[in-house]
């Protein structure tokens, strides 16, 4: 763990090494405040927020806009789940997730309590996995959440592993937050922490190998962790913890209980970890960058070549990508040399980027994941298709909606539900209400999403041509047109349509002028839906 300065404390300008580039600085600036404000704010709050002048943000809000991270919705700026790329980076080269998560996920299916895994960030915790229960009295914290360490049962654990140095930072932190205002995940601290109770609780989770929190972080959760040891090095990889409420376990009761079980499954994923080869390094995103010079020309000094360079820098690293050079970083994105060796200096500025000097190898840290993740780890599929139906109804001028299969009604038939509309803002439109449930047979929609699963000759057709058309077959005087919206698997999981009168359009021209901008919209919410799904579960309800 570095002893770096928290990011919550004043940097000095002095501190800023003079090669940083100040844009990325203020962008990152801005990405964090919008990620603990939920996910959106205006320009005026970020400019309160962050300190910038209001020209500055419009700027970098362009920027990012243009990038696909942040939607400029009316006043506010909102960011999209394709700014989850830079946590997946992460992810993805910490490859922690993708070899553990089944197994946390099994647990917790066992217990019926909720399990987690988490990093250490400095002198806190950081989630990468969760796998909660469905109860009124659930856990709240998502991935990428920031803890403290003290407050937290993983955080002896790490602790155990410190050094004086980070013993030294952690105590700085301590005198200058002592309410824990700097992590927004928690509850500010009520009272003061007991001298050397952390302390004696790191040594005491050292010795035993795990480690308890009893209603830390608020009164009610209570939970029970131990270590995942890399079978490399021995050190901590991570922390699995089972995590309960004092209504269905008091912590005696964790520790006596399922802190065996806790134990059996950490022992299944440090046999994963010793068990699974390194992967070899799949193919960089070659170029990833070569957009960058149209995208200044379009929008001229409204865009910030900078500050996209930079951010592109990030995607650089992945799944066998996890400890890259400079010279590597510049291939992967097509950026010059210097141009990624200032943008990499900045990162292990701002603690998203760790070097190894032994190996001039760069990777990521886990303070990545503050850029956007939190807010946006518990998105749905109607959330995601929102605003492009909007996008689609405005340009169309024609009611859009999604529609996914639900089970079988009363009758027996395959129905489907309505999860998100925009409306027409015609005089008559479509109008079906959210959670209207229609047999999919009898709709595009529905047909779209038999294709895919159904073996007949006008699904066969339907699964060939990409589309659905419906002729007044539902209506007199209805015409839809539906298309499908796919999982990173490639799986319809959704479908998104159009629905007119009759008299507004013939079926020809559906087909020429409308299904066009219908497949445009799909492939804009899969690249969202993409980006979330690929640590994170998204709901399609």
């Amino acid at each position: 763990m570095p002893a770096d300065t928290p990011t919550f404390l004043p940097v000095p300008e002095s501190a800023v090494p003079a090669e940083a580039v100040a844009p990325l600085i203020r962008g990152v600036r801005v990405l964090r405040e919008l990620t603990e404000a939920g996910g959106t704010l205006s320009p005026s709050a970020l400019e309160r927020a962050t300190g910038l002048a209001r020209s500055t943000v419009d700027r970098i809000t362009s920027t990012l806009a243009r990038m696909g991270y942040v939607r400029l919705d009316g006043r506010d700026a909102v960011i999209t789940p394709r700014l989850m790329e830079l946590g997946n980076a992460y992810l993805a080269a910490l490859r922690l997730p993708a070899l553990l998560s089944g197994r946390a996920d099994a647990l917790a299916d066992e217990l019926d309590e909720s399990v987690s895994l988490a990093v250490a960030d400095r002198d806190g915790i950081r989630f990468i996995h969760q796998a909660t229960r469905r109860r009124a009295m659930s856990l709240s914290f998502r991935i990428g959440d920031l803890l403290p360490a003290e407050r937290t049962a993983p955080g002896p654990l790490f602790a155990s592993e410190w050094t004086e140095a980070d013993w030294r930072s952690w105590r700085e932190r301590r005198a200058a937050d002592p309410e824990d205002r700097g992590f927004p995940a928690v509850p500010p601290r009520e009272l003061p922490a007991r001298e050397g109770e952390f302390e004696a609780k790191a040594a005491q989770a050292g010795r035993g190998g795990w480690a308890l929190d009893d209603q830390l972080i608020e009164p009610g959760l209570v939970a029970v962790s131990v270590p995942v040891r890399d079978p490399r090095t021995a050190r901590i990889a991570c922390v699995a913890s089972v995590v309960s409420h004092t209504s269905r376990h008091t912590a005696t009761d964790l520790r006596e209980t399922l802190l065996p079980r806790l134990r059996a499954t950490v022992a299944e994923m440090e046999r994963e970890l010793a068990s699974t080869p390194d992967p070899d390094p799949g193919p960089p995103p070659s170029g990833s960058a070569s957009w960058i010079g149209a995208a200044k020309n379009e929008l001229g000094r409204e865009f910030i070549e900078s500050l996209a360079r930079g951010l592109t820098v990030l995607t650089a690293f992945g799944e066998g990508r996890a400890a890259l050079t400079l010279t590597d970083v510049a291939r992967a994105t097509g950026l010059p040399r210097a141009t990624a060796r200032r943008a990499l200096i900045t990162y292990e500025h701002l603690g998203l980027v760790r070097q190894q000097p032994e190996s001039r190898t760069f990777g990521l840290t886990p303070r990545v994941l503050s850029l956007g993740f939190p807010p946006l780890s518990r998105t749905t599929l109607p959330r995601i298709a929102a605003p492009h139906l909007a996008d689609l109804a405005a340009r169309v001028r024609e009611s859009t909606a999604l529609a996914v299969l639900v089970p079988p009604g009363p009758g027996g038939w395959a129905e489907i539900q309505y999860t998100a509309r925009a409306v027409s803002p015609r005089i008559m439109g479509v109008d079906i209400r959210t959670g209207t449930r229609l047999p999919a047979s009898a709709t595009s929609l529905g047909r779209v999403l038999l294709a895919d699963t159904e073996g007949s000759a006008d699904c066969d057709r339907v699964r060939t041509q990409g589309y659905a058309l419906l002729d007044e077959d539902w209506e007199n005087g209805l015409r839809t047109l539906a298309v499908p919206v796919r999982d990173r698997t490639g799986r319809v999981v959704a479908a998104v349509n159009v629905a007119l009168h009759a008299a507004g359009r013939t079926a020809e021209e559906c087909v020429a002028e409308i299904l066009p901008e219908l497949r445009l919209t799909a492939t804009r919410m899969e690249a969202e839906l993409h980006a979330a799904s690929r640590f994170t579960r998204v709901p399609l309800l």
